[in-house]
């Protein structure tokens, strides 16, 4: 049996370097706790939920009453109370008890990497409660923060209240601008009346975050509002579940708000400018979402190329095999090193009374982009090699490979598909220069790493990118938007880069280890052709991460 905490040596090791001393006691204990929870209980209660236990719409009681309720399994309920008492929303805006001291976003997303090992799903609702948690303790009046705050935080101490975020519609999609639910005002509230399209954890949310156009704004997004609508007993109703590809424990809905209450939020003509705040929070949720995906694949690919014979010999023993776990394990550990130094700068950025520069706060909005985008991509990749490893059993629903793929292929449509992320990188470059910026950066974290064979890829790679974006530049507009795309792949790869060199260089006792995943990683990724480097590394880097039987079989 694995412990999805415990057999992660890369995670414990990003805590302990980034957490105080007292708080990393703390957060090991406690997610030693969860990662065995999470690898036993939960893995086995999300394989229940997608085939047999999916949610369900009863839109009318026996008499006829639309009620619109949403019916989830018991050992659903279970994962709910047990996921959000570990404090994973609360402690990022309240104290930890026994800590004396608040949270913060680092801890609270590594537990979210470990829930999305077994249950993706359920980390959306959780994802959509912390950003609800961050618009109403940033923008909310006292009054509401008062009423309904508390139960966003909840850890056991009062009623939990989910969140959700009620953005698109049916019209317009990604295009929120085109949005038309309308809000009128009355003493003290509004009433919205019309339809979201695509709204997650409907009719589990205790409260949603809901944009909408107060009665005479003016179009496009500069006209939405924010409203905080409590969900029962408001005139909301659903007009059906949305029957998805993956990720079933989270309900979809079609969501009509027929005068339904709610709340404006701070500046009635910024509300599009909290969502998008919340957006960003919700993109980095997905980016370590992708990362707990990807982390299964790879878990499971290994573990059964291990126990596996073929031909006479364990499927370890091939050279394909080993390139492909070297080159999983390399881009894995490289990727949760990156995104995570990534949430270190969105926990300085995101805090009130920030201290970050306008530079910092440009550079999270290109390195969340970049880096959604390509742990997304690589999600699906990874639970396709999964897969490929077992073969004929890999399709097959006894094995949660299936269930992997299907809720990986999600996480590039939401919150931005890659061309919507690819416009948020344009939109940078344009607004703030965000490139100049960034090559900037790059080039004093170079500086700060001995020179050699594993910085040179990275010095042609940032030259190559300075000449490809002036090439660009000089194209009419519509040629220019080809390329947002191919400009965030590049970025990404010497972002990643960079942090797989520095890793190399301050890792300690891993050193070695650390030494050959950069290695393999600049290898692969900008072909520096030392092929047979993945074979050179495979016990080093491979072979040490093998301390426990993963779970297989949900």
């Amino acid at each position: 049996m694995r412990n999805f905490y415990t057999a992660d040596k890369k995670i414990q090791a990003i805590l302990k370097n980034n957490l105080p001393v007292d708080f990393f006691r703390y957060a090991d204990e406690s997610l030693t706790e969860f990662g065995e929870r999470v690898s036993t209980d939960i893995d086995e209660r999300a394989a229940h939920t997608d085939r047999e236990g999916q949610p369900k719409l009863i839109k009318y009681d026996k008499m006829g009453n639309d009620i619109s309720h949403v019916w989830v399994n018991e050992g659903y309920k279970q994962t709910v109370k047990e996921t959000y008492y570990t404090g994973i929303v609360g402690y990022v805006h309240k104290e930890i008890p026994q800590l004396g001291r608040q949270g913060n976003y680092l801890f609270s997303f590594a537990q979210g990497y470990l829930l999305s090992q077994a249950e993706p799903g359920f980390y959306c609702p959780v994802t959509l409660t912390m950003a609800t948690a961050y618009l109403i303790d940033h923008y909310a009046d006292q009054v509401l923060k008062d009423k309904f705050l508390p139960h966003v935080l909840a850890t056991g101490d009062v009623e939990l209240f989910e969140g959700a975020t009620f953005l698109t519609e049916r019209q317009g999609g990604s295009d929120v601008g085109t949005n038309e639910v309308e809000a009128i005002e009355h003493d003290g509230y509004y009433t919205l009346q019309g339809e979201k399209y695509f709204a997650s954890n409907a009719g589990m949310c205790g409260v949603a975050m809901v944009l909408a156009r107060v009665k005479g704004a003016e179009p496009g997004t500069k006209g939405l509002s924010l409203f905080l609508v409590p969900w029962k007993d408001n005139n909301i109703t659903i007009r059906r579940l949305k029957d998805k590809l993956g990720v079933r424990a989270v309900p979809s809905a079609e969501v009509e708000l027929d005068g339904a209450k709610g709340y404006l939020v701070g500046d009635a003509k910024k509300g599009f400018k909290y969502m998008m705040e919340a957006l960003n929070l919700s993109r980095v949720c997905n980016a370590v979402a992708s990362l707990g995906i990807m982390r299964r694949a790879y878990t499971e690919a290994k573990d059964y190329a291990m126990d596996r014979e073929a031909f006479g010999n364990k499927l370890t023993a091939y050279p394909m095999v080993q390139e492909t776990l070297v080159q999983l394990a390399a881009k894995l550990e490289v990727e949760t090193s990156s995104t995570f130094k990534l949430i270190n700068l969105f926990d300085k950025v995101m805090q009130k009374n920030s201290s970050a520069t306008t530079n910092e706060q440009a550079l999270l909005r290109l390195y969340i982009a970049i880096l959604k985008k390509e742990t997304a991509e690589q999600s699906i990749a990874f639970c396709h090699e999964a897969i490929e490893m077992h073969g004929g059993n890999g399709y097959i629903e006894d094995f949660v490979t299936p269930r992997l793929l299907r809720d990986a292929q999600v996480l590039t449509v939401w919150e931005g598909t890659a061309n919507i992320l690819g416009l948020e990188v344009m939109r940078l470059m344009e607004k703030f220069r965000i490139h100049d910026v960034f090559i900037q950066e790059m080039k004093e974290q170079l500086e700060t790493l001995p020179s050699g064979e594993l910085t040179e890829p990275l010095i042609a790679a940032i030259y190559d990118l300075e000449n490809f974006i002036e090439k660009i530049q000089q194209m009419d507009e519509r040629t220019r938007l080809m390329y947002p795309k191919k400009i965030a792949k590049k970025m990404t790869a010497i972002f990643e880069g960079i942090s797989a060199v520095a890793d190399a260089y301050g890792s300690g006792e891993s050193q070695a280890r650390d030494m050959a995943i950069a290695k393999v990683f600049l290898n692969m990724t900008f072909e520096t052709r030392e092929d047979t480097l993945p074979l050179d590394y495979f016990d080093l880097i491979v072979g040490e991460d093998v301390i426990e039987k993963s779970v297989s079989n949900s």
